[in-house]
This record gives C-alpha cells, sequence and structure tokens, in this order.
C-alpha cells in the first residue's frame, strides 16, 4: 500500500507583538495567517469501511486543526508572557481574547508549536508530515517531521 500525503489549508487573523524587537514587530500588529497540515498515511484498504481509499477524511483533519489551533488564535492578541507584567489590567480588559504564551510569537516558533498541538490529536496511524504558516504573501515558517526526529512530535 502506498504512503500518500494529504494536506489541507486554513486561514486566521491574529495580532502579535515581539518583545525586544529592535524593529516595528515590537509593536502590537496583525497578520492574516495561512496554515497548512500535511499528514501521511496509507489509505484505508478495508472494502467495508467508510473511509476506503481515504489516508484521513479531510474534514477530520479540518476538525482537529480548529480545535487545537484555528479557534484557539483566530483574532487573539498573542504575546510573550513575560510581557505580562508590563502591561496594565485596563490594556488586558480592552483586548477580550489575549494568550500569553511561553514563548516570543515567531511564526518559526508558532509554527514548531502548532506541529505539537495538531500531532497530539492525530489518530496512531497517521504522521504529521509537514505544517507551514505564512504570515505574510512572502514569509512563512516550515515545520518538517524529518527534521524533528525525536522532538517528541509523532
Amino acid at each position: 500500500m502506498p504512503r500518500i500525503r494529504i494536506t489541507k489549508e486554513f486561514s486566521f487573523e491574529m495580532a502579535h507583538a515581539l518583545m525586544g524587537y529592535d524593529g516595528p514587530c515590537r509593536n502590537i500588529h496583525g497578520h492574516s495567517y495561512s496554515l497548512q497540515v500535511t499528514v501521511i498515511g496509507n489509505p484505508i484498504d478495508e472494502t467495508n469501511h467508510p473511509k476506503l481509499g481515504m489516508v484521513m477524511d479531510f474534514s477530520d483533519l479540518k476538525r482537529i486543526v480548529k480545535q487545537t489551533v484555528v479557534d484557539v488564535f483566530d483574532h487573539a492578541l498573542v504575546l510573550n508572557k513575560a510581557m505580562k507584567p508590563l502591561m496594565n489590567d485596563s490594556i488586558i480588559y480592552q483586548f477580550s481574547h489575549v494568550i500569553f504564551l511561553d514563548y516570543q510569537p515567531t511564526s518559526e516558533l508558532m509554527v514548531a508549536d502548532f506541529a505539537s498541538r495538531i500531532s497530539n490529536e492525530l489518530p496512531s496511524e497517521l504522521k504529521l508530515y509537514r505544517v507551514l504558516l505564512r504570515e505574510t504573501a512572502t514569509s512563512f515558517a516550515e515545520w518538517y517531521a524529518a527534521d524533528n526526529e525525536g522532538s517528541g512530535t509523532k
């Protein structure tokens, strides 16, 4: 049975600020993010299985990615948790969906976080192959399983 990769694409809006950055991205600003998630596996070959011929139902992959990433980060203000003591409550109150992360919210670190979140929810017979997070039309970060063997993701 062949190993096949399937990819599902998503988009969401998110604002962030980069703590200590030496350019304009230290200020709160937003992006229209594009996310591509690729899993690899064997198509189901059980004749009576309702998903015969599929590696994974795209709707199941969509549900996992929406629950673990898109619905969490869409229209959020995302900041490094080290910034929290620098902000007063009225600023935080002004925004209804603020996420403080244990890391700097760069595309590079977010794509690794997203890969971990998604991988933890995949069925055991599938493997996360690649995650691409596009921040702008010309800038993106990619995570590949082959580059991260032993990193704790499936």
